[in-house]
């Protein structure tokens, strides 16, 4: 198995082309053994959440970013609502997170997270991080992460390197593209994030385009892992998911009537009051989902 070029860590490739990190890449990769964790560099910059600083305003090196998705399942009623009254503080913990520059903790609807009832048991962390180091010590150890986890029926953790961003979160751009992204994304999956604020009065039109996306997911080749997710329920809203490779994105992307139709719409009648797309490569993933592999492909709808 050979090194990433740039030196990142190294990469093997999994069933059906996942991407499964092994040592001395710092995190376990799928179905792996525990690989040994680096310990975080000295002066590693404090966290930067609490002053929302875009990341290419860090002085981070151009590339070196890493951005993780944690999913957390909580079991009962009672660690539901332990999960609903951390959310309050959480972003007070998250700003003493050295080497943190972003983060969202952010809640999912039902079916997989696209679908405008809410999940009470299945949260997500969004954060980028000022390189892997800082990346997989966070994850594993920081408070957000590591007592979530410990609560929760299984979590599991997608280590991304971002590709292309257009537009902002909250009015910053939080994520450092790579400076070579084609070689960057070669032989990986390929993660898409789309993240609106839907103006009020669009609402009802744009959740009636959601099943037909759902379906043209469910039914296309390739697609490994996806979650729907958001800050403010209804208007707030973040999708996410992961293709084999860049080719079965494109061709969910641009290949199917109803996500081409959502994104006709969307742009003739000024829906968003503001939008984010951002596409990374994966660099692996940590824990289990759904009781096996993160990723993992799914059979199309028959």
């Amino acid at each position: 198995m050979a090194a990433a070029a740039d030196g990142a860590g190294p990469d093997g490739a999994g069933p059906r082309g996942v991407v499964a990190p092994q040592p001395p890449c710092p995190f376990a990769g799928e179905g792996g053994a525990q690989a040994s964790r680096p310990a975080v560099l000295r002066g590693t910059p404090q966290s930067r959440i609490a002053h929302r600083a875009p990341a290419r305003r860090t002085g981070q090196q151009a590339g070196a970013q890493v951005v993780t998705l944690t999913c957390f399942r909580f079991g009962g009623p009672g660690a539901r609502l332990r999960q609903l009254a951390s959310m309050p503080p959480v972003y007070h913990a998250l700003a003493r997170v050295p080497g943190a520059a972003f983060a969202r903790m952010m809640g999912t609807g039902t079916g997989e997270g696209f679908d405008p009832a809410p999940n009470t048991a299945v949260w997500t962390l969004l954060a980028s991080w000022d390189d892997m180091a800082a990346a997989a010590e966070g994850v594993e150890h920081a408070a957000p992460w590591a007592a979530r986890c410990a609560r929760a029926e299984e979590c599991c953790t997608l280590f991304l390197a971002p590709l292309s961003a257009t537009g902002r979160w909250g009015g910053v751009e939080p994520f450092e593209v790579h400076p070579d992204p084609d070689a960057r994304a070669a032989g990986r999956p390929i993660a898409v994030l789309t993240r609106a604020t839907v103006r009020a009065r669009h609402l009802i039109r744009f959740w009636r385009k959601v099943p037909a996306i759902n379906a043209q997911i469910a039914a296309g080749p390739g697609m490994l892992f996806r979650m729907g997710m958001g800050e403010v329920p209804l208007l707030h809203q973040v999708t996410f998911s992961v293709w084999r490779d860049a080719g079965a994105m494109r061709a969910f992307a641009y290949g199917g009537k109803g996500h081409a139709a959502a994104i006709a719409a969307v742009r003739a009648g000024d829906w968003f009051a503001e939008e984010l797309y951002a596409r990374f490569a994966v660099l692996g993933t940590s824990g289990s989902w759904q009781g096996g592999a993160v990723l993992r492909e799914h059979a199309p709808a028959g």
